[in-house]
């Protein structure tokens, strides 16, 4: 079918992250959807996508954003739902130091309040400063903020679940 990559992955993020309900999709408690209903459903709202379509984008998200269960038949995002869900991932020990990117407008608030979810479930940290600028980026002047990931792990402020973490981190 060769859905548009860009457009279809703005899709999932949108369905899979936030609004399933907008085309009537129902996720499972990890977030988990089956693949046949989204196709199904998405194709009924408007959006044209088959199975190869949505592996091609699933396979070359440079962010790891979706990812497709061992079955192969249900698909989910991995990061930064607004809608409650438990991702089940495994706490893993994070590299030294990790990147959070944010727009100019939001570093006094985190500055005296620490970095906070939000909106979201977690809070997203990148592996590398380029990342985290694009991050950063999408919503204004960006600005990096260098996280010590190892030591804030190694005090128990950090619980890390690549690719986010799924605490507040206390003021920097």
């Amino acid at each position: 079918m060769s859905a548009d990559p860009l457009q279809l992955s703005k899709f999932l993020s949108f369905v899979l992250r936030n609004k399933p309900d907008a085309i009537g999709l129902t996720l499972d408690p990890q977030g988990w959807a089956s693949i046949d209903e989204l196709i199904q459903r998405g194709n009924a709202a408007g959006t044209q996508f088959d199975q190869d379509d949505l592996r091609q984008v699933v396979e070359t998200s440079d962010e790891k954003r979706f990812s497709i269960s061992a079955d192969g038949l249900r698909t989910r995002a991995a990061q930064g739902h607004s809608v409650t869900v438990e991702l089940v991932l495994s706490p893993q020990e994070p590299p030294l130091v990790l990147y959070h990117g944010t727009a100019s407008r939001f570093v006094e608030s985190i500055l005296s309040a620490g970095l906070k979810p939000q909106a979201r479930q977690q809070v997203h940290l990148s592996a590398d400063a380029a990342t985290a600028h694009r991050m950063g980026q999408r919503h204004g002047k960006p600005v990096i903020f260098k996280i010590e990931a190892l030591r804030m792990h190694a005090l128990a402020a950090l619980n890390v679940k690549k690719p986010t973490i799924d605490a507040q981190m206390p003021p920097l």
